[in-house]
């Protein structure tokens, strides 16, 4: 991965078409080596989480190319790659399973992030419903080791259709039910990376079952 690495900070300092252009088959082999381990991770989900499936890691992966039709930021590439491995494709409202190469600020994590209304009034009946089912999940030991908190994006006050006083309501302000881990440069390009990443998406896995369980149920 150290190739990925140091493409993408080339790129952070380059980010522009001439250069990129330039570039373009060094980000080709990058990009190959992305989905070979995609296609890796994916293989390793399976085996604990059978909805994964076998998919295509090009469905998992995203773009470099951003979005800058309503951004104030007009640079044309994302200077990270990712993929997001999911039941239903990575458009799919369903809590998965992200990776996220970039210097300095790489992660392994998933769950959901900001999903769509119906999805997460979905989530937030089933965590209503089963509070303490749902803390035990994330407040458990091996887990908060890994992903000590959830990805703090929260409304001000109770979500509409919930009471009030529900004593766990702070869990229900979450727009998002996201986690992830830091990993150092270090690690994402030494021998250890695929086990460090696929241990701690193995972690994720109750996690995720719970918030589908959730869009089965309510949806």
């Amino acid at each position: 991965m150290q190739d990925v690495l140091n493409f993408l900070s080339e790129l952070k300092e380059n980010n522009n078409k001439e250069w990129f252009d330039q570039n373009r088959d060094r980000y080709q082999e990058c990009r190959k080596k992305v989905l070979f381990l995609t296609e890796l991770i994916i293989h390793e989900i399976s085996r604990f989480d059978p909805e994964i499936g076998a998919q295509n890691p090009k469905d998992c992966v995203f773009r470099i190319f951003r979005d800058v039709r309503f951004s104030a930021d007009k640079t044309p590439y994302k200077t990270n790659m990712g993929s997001f491995i999911v039941k239903g494709g990575k458009k799919s409202s369903c809590a998965g399973y992200y990776l996220h190469l970039e210097p300095g600020a790489s992660f392994v994590g998933g769950g959901s992030y900001c999903p769509p209304a119906d999805a997460l009034k979905a989530m937030r009946t089933e965590i209503f419903d089963h509070p303490e089912e749902f803390k035990q999940l994330i407040h458990n030991e091996s887990f908060r080791k890994i992903y000590p908190t959830l990805y703090d994006d929260k409304l001000k006050t109770a979500p509409k259709g919930f009471p009030k006083d529900f004593p766990d309501m702070d869990l229900l302000k979450y727009k998002s039910f996201a986690f992830g881990s830091n990993l150092d440069d270090s690690v994402v390009v030494s021998d250890a990376y695929v086990s460090r990443v696929v241990a701690s998406l193995k972690e994720l896995y109750p996690v995720n079952r719970f918030l589908n369980n959730a869009l089965d149920k309510w949806l």
